[in-house]
């Protein structure tokens, strides 16, 4: 679509929206600036917008503007059952998503991550591999970056790494990239996709564009998409942790091996991968694959392998206190999410719990922690609290505290525990009930920690 001089409706002014709309006074349209709050909400958050072209319309109905609009370009909090999305393609008005938006501008080569977990520790590593490399490599999308902006900046040799959600895959039409991966599949979002059918088939959707020169990587270990394989044009690398793949990352003897072009190749021990924990071992062979379809040496992956740090909010050292280890997972946005962080816990731990609900099942990670010795005890906040200790008590878990903040939750984990072991925050939820996402919260948490 040309853009030139379009009046464009840009529906949603966090990140995304505001990186669309800069995109499109770039290329010549004039965007209609519209949210449900009003301008002070936002601060200086819209600061650049001012004394352009752009037409504010804060706190409108967005129906009432279609008129106007030769497109619409919507953020991905934007269900694609919403009246605004209804009423745009029944009058034949474009509709195009953010990620869409930055993809038909984006010159560089693209790799594109989803998954349920691990997207950002995944892309983040991917960024650094191909850095070292000596690529000029960026991250985009759902990791915080709006893919807008960087669509803006990226050249033809550049590499772009873009976490890619479920919400983002609903509008997409021409996204397009080299390689693609689903690192993983288990519930969520089903709040807003109804059934794990939709939310696998949206999942998917990562591939559809992708031509028999493209690359599309898998979990060899995941059963829902172990079978996922036929459907797919392009040629399909597999990673897995239990097995060995003819065409892909596996672990075998102790290290990382990759297959690839009729040739085994050793990438490093698997006690070297500085990241911890059996999840962040598939993260690091979903990476490998990737690297590697991407023409990255074995030595660089190597090299990054070993001193990838991770990611922030994700498995994070707070600090140490009285034999106290203070530990930031407030990624940690659902259930498997934080089964895996259980699963890393190496000490004697209590864990916070809770948050925004998302209609989730908590039964699978109240058998995890109910089995899991180094899990003492929980304390429980948010919405999700008392449906999150019912199932805990409904698998023999007792030691169950309730909170009124996560101030309030951080004192009685660190008085359950009483002597040394580790205070987790991994909430399994999202964080909208008490804070605007889970960077806010995790921050907040590592500001209360510090203070002790």
């Amino acid at each position: 679509m040309e853009f030139d001089g379009k009046r464009v409706l840009v529906v949603g002014m966090a990140r995304s929206g505001v990186a669309a709309a800069e995109l499109l006074l770039n290329c010549g349209a004039i965007p209609l600036i519209n949210d449900a709050k009003a301008m002070e909400a936002f601060g200086d958050e819209l600061q650049g917008l001012m004394d352009t072209k752009a037409e504010f319309h804060l706190g409108e109905d967005p129906l009432a503007l279609l008129e106007k609009a030769d497109a619409v370009i919507i953020s991905p909090g934007v269900p694609i059952d919403a009246p605004l999305v209804k009423a745009a393609r029944e009058k034949g008005i474009p509709l195009i998503g953010e990620l869409e938006l930055g993809a038909l501008f984006d010159q560089s080569r693209m790799v594109a991550i989803t998954g349920t977990n691990g997207k950002t520790t995944t892309v983040t590593l991917l960024c650094e591999i191909f850095k070292n490399a000596g690529k000029i490599s960026r991250t985009a999308g759902n990791i915080g970056i709006p893919y807008s902006r960087v669509a803006m900046e990226a050249k033809e040799d550049d590499i772009t790494v873009c976490e890619v959600s479920s919400f983002q895959l609903e509008t997409v039409e021409t996204f397009h990239p080299k390689v693609a991966a689903i690192l993983n599949i288990t519930e969520d979002h089903l709040n807003r996709h109804g059934t794990m059918a939709e939310y696998i088939r949206l999942k998917m959707r990562i591939f559809e564009n992708q031509t028999e020169e493209d690359v599309a990587v898998l979990n060899f270990d995941d059963a829902l998409l172990k079978d996922k394989a036929d459907g797919i044009k392009s040629r399909v690398m597999w990673f897995s942790r239990e097995s060995a793949v003819p065409l892909g990352a596996f672990v075998e003897d102790g290290c990382i091996m990759c297959a690839f072009d009729g040739e085994i190749r050793k990438v490093v021990e698997t006690d070297q991968v500085r990241i911890p924990g059996p999840h962040n071992l598939e993260n690091a062979l979903a990476a490998t694959c990737v690297a590697t379809a991407m023409g990255v040496p074995a030595p660089v992956i190597r090299h990054t392998l070993r001193t990838f740090e991770g990611v922030e909010h994700r498995i994070e050292f707070v600090r140490t206190l009285e034999g106290i280890t203070f530990i930031n997972d407030s990624k940690g946005t659902n259930v498997d999410s934080t089964i895996k962080a259980v699963q890393t816990m190496k000490d004697q731990t209590i864990i916070i719990l809770g948050g925004y609900d998302k209609k989730t099942d908590f039964a699978p990670l109240a058998a995890e922690i109910a089995k899991t010795p180094f899990i003492r005890g929980a304390v429980v906040i948010g919405q999700t609290a008392e449906a999150i200790k019912g199932a805990l008590k409904e698998k023999g878990f007792h030691n169950v505290k309730s909170a009124e903040s996560l101030e309030h939750g951080i004192s009685l984990a660190r008085e359950s525990l009483g002597g040394s072991g580790n205070v987790l925050l991994s909430p399994a939820c999202a964080s909208f009930d008490m804070f605007k996402d889970y960077e806010e919260r995790g921050r907040v948490f590592k500001e209360i920690v510090l203070k002790l």
